[in-house]
C-alpha cells in the first residue's frame, strides 16, 4: 500500500475551516431565506388567484338565478364584466353547455375531466398547460336546492401566466443575489479570518527569534487574543522549563569537567614524577597503586553518572517485584560486615514493614548509599540504625547515624550534583558527590520523596514510599501485628 503525499495528511489551514464554515452557514441561510420568499410569493398569487376566482364564480352563479331561459347565454356572457384572463364555462344537468367562451383553454374537457367541488379553494384548484398557457381554475357543482332548481357545473379558470413569469424572474434574481453575496461573505470571511490570525503570526515572529541564546524572551498574554492567552502561558512555562533544562545541563558539565579534571590532573602529575627519575621497584608500586585508586574513583564517577542518565531517561520504566524490606536491609548489613567492623561502628534495625512492590536492585542501591554514606561519616563507636515504619498511606525507611551536623542551608542542596558539605574532602576519594541524587532519582522514580534532618547529635535521611504506587502486599497483617 503506497502511502499518500504529505500534502493530503496534513489538515487543512484554519482560515479554510473557518471561511468553508461560515461560507455554508451563509448559504444554507440564504438558500432557506429564498425558499421562504419563492414560497410566499407563490401563495400570495395563489390566494389571489383563488379570490379572483370565488368572485367570478359567485357572479355566475347570481347570474344563473336571473336567467329564466337556459339558452339565454348573453345574460350569462354579461355576468363578469371587467375581469380580464379570465374563462367561465357552464353547463345544465344534461351535460348541454349554456356558455362557452371564446379562446382560451377547453373548460368543457376540463369541466368533464375534473372532479366537481362545492367551494374553489387552493388545495382543490388545479394548475394546467394548453396551448402554450398555464390556467389555474376549478369546477364547481351547484343548484338542485332552494336558491336554483336545476342543477348546474361551472368551469372557473384564469390565466396566470403572468404571475409565472413574475415568480420566474424573481427565482433568477434571487440566484444571482445569491451568488454575489456568497462571493462577498467568502472574500469578507478570508480577510477578517486573517486579520484575526494576524495576533497568531506576531507570536510566530516573535518565537522564530528565540533560540538557545535567547531562552529569557517570554511572550506577553495581554498581547494575544483571550482564546490563545492559555496557549502563551503555557509556551512561557515550556520556555522556563528548557531554560532551566539549559542552566542544568551547563552547570552539570561544568561539574562534570572540573570532577574529571581532578582525577585525570592527578594521574598526569603521578605519572610525570614517576617517569622524571628512576626509581625502585617499590617506589613505582606504591605509585601505580595510588594511580589504582585514581582510576578507581573515576570509574565509579562514570558509572555513577551514566546509572543517573539512564535512570532519569527512564523513570517509569521499572522492574517491580514483591521486596521485603528487613531481608533487603539485612542483605546490605552482611554486605558492610567487613567495613563496618574495620570502621568501629555497629548495624542495628528497628520496626517492620510489609513486604511492598518495587525495584529491588534501584531501592537496594539506594539503601546501599545512605548506609555506605552513614558509615563514612559516624565515629568509631556509635551506631548506625535503620527504622522501617509502615502506615496506610505509606511506607517509611529512615537511615540514622551520629556525626558531625549538617548546617542549615546545606540540608536543601545535599541533594545535588557534586555537592559536598565540606568541600575539602572532595579529593580525598570518598566519592563525586553523586551517591545522594542516586537516592533521591531512585526513589522519585517510585513516586516517593526524601528529606534529610540535622542536628548537633544525630543526621537522619527519611524516604517515603506511598502505597498508591508501591501497593504493600500484607499491610493489615502488619498493622495488627503492630498492634
Amino acid at each position: 500500500m503506497t502511502n499518500k503525499p504529505a500534502i493530503a495528511r496534513r489538515p487543512a489551514s484554519l482560515a479554510l475551516r473557518i471561511t468553508w464554515l461560515v461560507g455554508l452557514a451563509m448559504l444554507l441561510v440564504f438558500l432557506i431565506f429564498n425558499w421562504i420568499s419563492v414560497k410566499s410569493l407563490d401563495q400570495h398569487f395563489a390566494e389571489m388567484d383563488e379570490e379572483e376566482l370565488r368572485v367570478i364564480a359567485s357572479s355566475v352563479i347570481r347570474a344563473l338565478g336571473e336567467v329564466h331561459d337556459n339558452s339565454d347565454a348573453q345574460a350569462l356572457q354579461r355576468a363578469v364584466r371587467g375581469h380580464h384572463g379570465v374563462y367561465y364555462y357552464v353547463a345544465n344537468a344534461a351535460g348541454e353547455a349554456l356558455y362557452a367562451p371564446r379562446g382560451g383553454p377547453d373548460l368543457a374537457r376540463f369541466a368533464a375531466n375534473e372532479r366537481p367541488v362545492d367551494l374553489a379553494s387552493e388545495q382543490e384548484m388545479s394548475i394546467w398547460e394548453e396551448n402554450g398557457t398555464h390556467y389555474r381554475g376549478a369546477v364547481l357543482q351547484i343548484g338542485g336546492d332552494d336558491t336554483l332548481s336545476e342543477k348546474y357545473t361551472i368551469a372557473v379558470a384564469m390565466d396566470i401566466g403572468v404571475h409565472l413569469t413574475f415568480i420566474s424572474s424573481f427565482k433568477r434574481i434571487q440566484w444571482w443575489t445569491v451568488c454575489v453575496v456568497m462571493c462577498i461573505v467568502i472574500l469578507v470571511a478570508w480577510s477578517a479570518v486573517r486579520w484575526g490570525h494576524k495576533p497568531i503570526r506576531r507570536a510566530n515572529e516573535k518565537i522564530r527569534a528565540i533560540t538557545s541564546s535567547k531562552l529569557y524572551m517570554r511572550l506577553d498574554p495581554k498581547e494575544v487574543p483571550i482564546e490563545l492567552e492559555e496557549t502563551i502561558a503555557s509556551f512561557n512555562a515550556m520556555l522556563g522549563r528548557i531554560e532551566e533544562g539549559y542552566a542544568q545541563l551547563a552547570n552539570v558539565s561544568a561539574d562534570i569537567a572540573h570532577e574529571l579534571r581532578t582525577p585525570v590532573t592527578n594521574l598526569t602529575t603521578q605519572t610525570e614524577v614517576a617517569v622524571g627519575q628512576t626509581r625502585s621497584a617499590d617506589e613505582y608500586r606504591e605509585i601505580l597503586y595510588s594511580n589504582l585508586e585514581e582510576f578507581g574513583r573515576l570509574n565509579r564517577m562514570i558509572n555513577d553518572m551514566l546509572f543517573l542518565a539512564q535512570t532519569e531517561n527512564a523513570l517509569d520504566d521499572l522492574y517491580l517485584e514483591t521486596v521485603d524490606l528487613t531481608e533487603a536491609t539485612q542483605g546490605l548489613f552482611e554486605y558492610f560486615e567487613a567495613w563496618v567492623e574495620d570502621r568501629g561502628v555497629s548495624l542495628q534495625l528497628k520496626g517492620r514493614a510489609a513486604p511492598i512492590q518495587a525495584d529491588r536492585e534501584m531501592l537496594r542501591r539506594a539503601l546501599s548509599n545512605l548506609l555506605s554514606n552513614a558509615i563514612r561519616y559516624t565515629p568509631r563507636g556509635a551506631s548506625i540504625t535503620v527504622r522501617l515504619h509502615q502506615d496506610v498511606g505509606a511506607t517509611t525507611i529512615s537511615v540514622e547515624n551520629p556525626g558531625p551536623k549538617i548546617p542549615r542551608q546545606a540540608l536543601s542542596r545535599v541533594f545535588d550534583r557534586f555537592y559536598r558539605v565540606d568541600p575539602s574532602r572532595q579529593r580525598k576519594g570518598e566519592g563525586a558527590g553523586l551517591g545522594l541524587v542516586i537516592v533521591k532519582t531512585i526513589v522519585e522514580a517510585h513516586k516517593g520523596r526524601i528529606h534529610a534532618e540535622s542536628d548537633d547529635s544525630l543526621t537522619r535521611f527519611v524516604i517515603t514510599l506511598p502505597h498508591t504506587f508501591c501497593n504493600p502486599l500484607f499491610a493489615t497483617k502488619a498493622r495488627l501485628n503492630d498492634g
